[in-house]
């Protein structure tokens, strides 16, 4: 009979580990968000200086001849010859779905990105620019574009580089016989502080003004102009770490129990936590590459699934990987016909979103910061 318990016990055991995704909230936010990339996507493809009706626009979108072609497929992801195709189906895949697909990869980068952030820190309030990411590629971005503009052609690469260097840095500085969430922060703050000041400073530098506008969309976030080369450029770097990230669910709510608790189950806390560090820093740098520093995603995206689905790590990241995507396409959107037949960048409606969703999160809740 004990046997009999004992393996029922671990069926059902088994059975919860692999439905974990079966959560209704779970599935509800992912079926939500994905409606809302498909309805913000067809929107967003429906404007151009190409003129055409919604409805020849979504025939062009769903056109079975692109869709089911294979040669298409290699031209848009391996970067092959495109084949011949109608005018609407040419503008729509080759101009405007791209940015569609681009804001999507953008949006899980930096929703993923921040949920780890969030876990090693212990602190809801932390985001992929907490420990100094982003004022890394925005100070390597200022180089280039002053000091360098000869390397402009890997500007992306270098962006990355930049990042990664600088949360190096924050590492050093926080180290002190192994680091702790607070003094991560405290260094992060540190670095970026004094970056931001090295890029404000970069400025008064560039003689021309075509620089400075470049500089500005790299350090605010926009998507315009994006094609196929960027969705190339992110979609390998986007990959492994959500995979990775999944992997490593377990290892993340491990951490979220303190570091004596963590450590007291055999963890070894500061390799795991360098370890998942360096996956969100690989997850930023991918969105940065392709899109400079969108703020806010990765700090409201988190905070939402987690008031959604509840903090266990695994559901939080299938949650980021939708709901990312949801609020990145939707915010392209506004940015796109906000000022329409101008366009703003993409980071300053994140902003403009993320500021009243913070005050509303202050005024509602009595405590916030730590996890």
């Amino acid at each position: 009979m004990a046997t009999e318990t004992s393996t029922g016990s671990g069926a059902t055991s088994r059975r919860e580990r692999w439905l974990w995704w079966a959560d209704a909230k779970l599935f509800t936010l992912c079926l939500g968000s994905i409606a809302i990339v498909i309805a913000a996507g067809l929107i967003q493809v429906s404007f151009g200086a190409y003129s055409m009706t919604i409805a020849q626009t979504w025939q062009a979108v769903f056109n079975p001849e692109v869709i089911f072609n294979r040669q298409a497929w290699e031209a848009f992801i391996l970067g092959a010859e495109v084949p011949e195709m109608g005018t609407r189906s040419l503008i729509v895949w080759n101009v405007r779905l791209p940015r569609v697909f681009v804001a999507c990869l953008v949006g899980m980068n930096l929703a993923v990105s921040g949920a780890i952030f969030q876990a090693i820190t212990r602190n809801e309030l932390a985001s992929p620019f907490i420990l100094g990411v982003s004022s890394g590629a925005g100070l390597t971005v200022l180089l280039v574009l002053v000091l360098f503009p000869a390397l402009a052609a890997v500007l992306p690469l270098l962006a990355s580089i930049g990042g990664g260097l600088a949360f190096l840095l924050v590492y050093a500085i926080a180290w002190k016989n192994g680091t702790s969430p607070v003094r991560l922060v405290l260094a992060g703050v540190i670095v970026g502080t004094v970056f931001g000041s090295v890029q404000t400073g970069l400025f008064f530098f560039a003689d021309d003004i075509g620089v400075v506008q470049s500089a500005i969309s790299w350090t605010t976030g926009s998507l315009t102009g994006t094609d196929w080369e960027q969705v190339r450029l992110a979609l390998p770097w986007t990959v492994a770490p959500l995979v990775l990230s999944l992997v490593c669910a377990r290892q993340l709510n491990v951490l979220l129990l303190g570091e004596r608790t963590a450590s007291s189950l055999g963890m070894n806390v500061e390799r795991v936590r360098f370890a998942m560090a360096g996956i969100a820093v690989l997850s930023a740098a991918a969105s940065i590459s392709v899109a400079g520093m969108v703020g806010f995603v990765g700090l409201i995206v988190p905070h939402i699934v987690r008031n959604t689905v509840g903090a266990e790590y695994k559901k939080m990241i299938i949650g980021c990987i939708f709901a990312g995507p949801a609020m990145m396409v939707l915010a392209d959107v506004g940015a796109r016909l906000a000022l329409n037949p101008a366009q703003i960048p993409v980071g300053i409606v994140t902003g403009l979103i993320g500021g009243p969703y913070f005050l509303y999160l202050m005024r509602k809740q009595e405590k916030m910061g730590e996890i």
